[in-house]
């Protein structure tokens, strides 16, 4: 049955009350990045969340938008036993992409909703300090090789105090996964781990992944079967049954670390269902799968 207007504000209510001047990191990725009206309904979620006193900190991807731009440009993706080699070409295009192009939209975006954003690379302020990743041991035909992954970087520092004066000021920092090294070199990160690191810098009440699928599934192929709350202590044995897979592994193994390191909770949900932030927030069902501490229960 549908709710009334009046019974869907009164349900939200404890919510706001409860999530109030709380800090929020949203990590923004998958479908919503190639859809407009997908990606224009979560900034509007994301600036009504500023307007009832919560604190949003956005962190955007770009993988598919950063193939694309290659293929364009006449240059091939390269990928060693799954894993993107990120050359000198390769991390300016994705410097281009995540900085230039997507970041300014976003921060557009929220501009036309009523908001106030403001566009960051991790080099803006130091917030992103990195190192080079080390030679990663991949298979190859069954032989272990190992492999320079070029510019792709591992968070060493967060420094979050460019974060703090535009939180204050009512600004919404939009945040391109760019870091840089001591030296001042570029270097790409995952944005789900750069979202998780973020988070626990600024000891946000929750980190929200957004995703093209409804959370973890019991079953990969049956969309009604999302799994609505997982304690950390578990995901471990989630992931040697089978339950988590693939790309979903890492996820939600950063999302445990984020947990583990202070954020309250992490929201994996998907990002393609209208206003899926608010539906997860502010109702007591929500649409996705929440991982937390079981002492926080």
């Amino acid at each position: 049955m549908t709710l009334n207007r009046e019974n869907v504000l009164i349900e939200a209510l404890p919510y706001i009350r409860e999530f109030h001047d709380s800090i929020m990191v949203i990590k923004v990725g998958g479908h919503a990045m190639v859809n407009p009206e997908v990606m224009s309904d979560i900034i509007q979620d994301i600036v009504l969340l500023r307007f009832v006193g919560i604190h949003p900190i956005i962190v955007h991807g770009g993988g598919p938008e950063i193939s694309e731009k290659m293929k364009r440009m006449g240059k091939e993706s390269q990928f060693v036993g799954g894993l993107r080699v990120t050359d000198d070409d390769t991390i300016e295009i994705a410097r281009m992409v995540l900085v230039g192009n997507i970041n300014t939209e976003i921060v557009a975006l929220i501009g036309k909703h009523g908001g106030k954003g403001i566009g960051l690379s991790g080099k803006d302020g130091k917030l992103l300090i990195a190192k080079k990743k080390p030679f990663q041991k991949v298979m190859i035909e069954n032989v272990e090789h190992e492999v320079d992954l070029g510019w792709v970087g591992d968070t060493e520092i967060i420094n979050p105090e460019i974060l703090n004066i535009l939180i204050r000021e009512g600004y919404i920092p939009v945040i391109s996964p760019i870091a840089m090294d001591i030296n001042g070199k570029a270097l790409n990160i995952n944005a789900d781990t750069v979202a998780g690191d973020i988070a626990a810098a600024v000891n946000a009440k929750k980190l929200i992944l957004m995703t093209d699928v409804p959370g973890i599934l019991k079953d990969i192929n049956d969309r009604s079967s999302r799994i609505s709350r997982i304690y950390i202590e578990d995901i471990e044995d989630l992931i040697e049954s089978g339950l988590v897979l693939g790309g979903m592994i890492p996820k939600i193994r950063s999302a445990a670390c984020s947990v583990a390191s202070g954020v309250g909770k992490i929201h994996i949900i998907d990002g393609s269902i209208s206003h899926s932030i608010l539906l997860e927030l502010f109702t007591d069902t929500g649409i996705g799968t929440m991982v937390y501490k079981k002492e926080d229960e």
